[in-house]
């Protein structure tokens, strides 16, 4: 049956293992006709989707329209910045006046944890969380693992350390979930400043030393620094952050093994990775926007109810 077991896409922690197989089986069909030379499919003809972004976004929200433009979805786009959010309007009335126009599907970013989910619990339409908060970004997660199966064909036993800014990151936390169901082992690693508290109550190993964590993983996920998050200091400046956590080509190649790099971008390049990273044949960060499009399309189709 072509069908997720849930209404809504929350978060990764919600979801099955056979969700998420099902999402990355759908994904490998739509990523043969985005790469076509007509790269539409009428599957979504009469579905009208909002998206609603209470915050700033870039990557996310084109892959998602992309995504919907490639299933022939009708698309209405949502910002808080020029919408009556301004003038006091809640979160519930917002959302309620574009249900009224007869949306059948809501994709949300907001700068709030658990919005999504309280959106889920009052109104009718599937709900597709584009990250709330510091909480969950479902999507970017499915991406990054379906990303990481097609270079190494499996995810069980894969060593993964997700590196950098994990207090401030809902990919972080998405990705545990996500790595964990499909059997790859986790471990986190940056400043302890960085680590959140109950980050060892996940399952993950804890880190603080780079260079120990690139010799042990198969695949380092790099995360940015997130400045927009952080009301303190938790660091002296980003010339020492990147010092001692900054990775560059010598580090590579000083191993004895060729490990896989991704980062979910923005890259703040000579920060958490240098150039000669991030474009070397060790990445594969243009893989992940590419798989984002077909990942995306394989959550809109499901959630829909997988017709044709």
């Amino acid at each position: 049956m072509s069908q997720l077991s849930q209404k809504h896409l929350l978060g990764i922690k919600n979801i099955t293992r056979e969700d998420i197989e099902l999402i990355f089986e759908t994904a490998r069909s739509f990523k043969e006709v985005i790469n076509r030379p007509i790269k539409k499919v009428p599957s979504l003809r009469d579905i009208t989707i909002a998206n609603v972004f209470f915050e700033n976004s870039t990557r996310t929200r084109l892959s998602f329209e992309l995504a919907e433009k490639r299933l022939s979805a009708d698309v209405v786009n949502f910002s808080s910045s020029t919408s009556s959010v301004k003038k006091g309007e809640t979160l519930l009335d917002t959302v309620n006046n574009i249900l009224a126009m007869k949306v059948d599907m809501v994709v949300m970013r907001h700068s709030s944890p658990g919005a999504p989910h309280f959106l889920a619990k009052h109104i009718n339409a599937n709900i597709v969380n584009a990250g709330d908060g510091t909480h969950e970004h479902p999507t970017q997660a499915l991406l990054d693992t379906y990303s990481i199966m097609e270079k190494h064909g499996s995810l069980e036993g894969l060593k993964v350390a997700i590196i950098g800014d994990i207090l401030h990151s809902r990919v972080a936390i998405s990705n545990i979930f996500a790595l964990q169901k499909l059997g790859a082992e986790v471990m986190v690693c940056g400043p302890n400043t960085l680590l959140p508290k109950f980050i060892g109550a996940l399952g993950v190993k804890m880190e603080l030393d780079v260079r120990k964590a690139l010799r042990w993983c198969d695949v380092a996920n790099v995360l940015r620094i997130q400045l927009e998050r952080q009301q303190i200091k938790y660091f002296p400046s980003l010339r020492e952050y990147s010092l001692y956590y900054g990775i560059n080509k010598k580090m590579l190649d000083e191993l004895d093994k060729e490990i896989t790099i991704m980062h979910p971008g923005p890259i703040n390049r000579g920060v958490e990775l240098n150039s000669d990273v991030a474009d070397s044949e060790h990445s594969i960060i243009l893989e992940q926007v590419q798989n984002g499009v077909a990942v995306r399309m394989a959550v809109l189709y499901l959630l829909a109810g997988g017709k044709d």
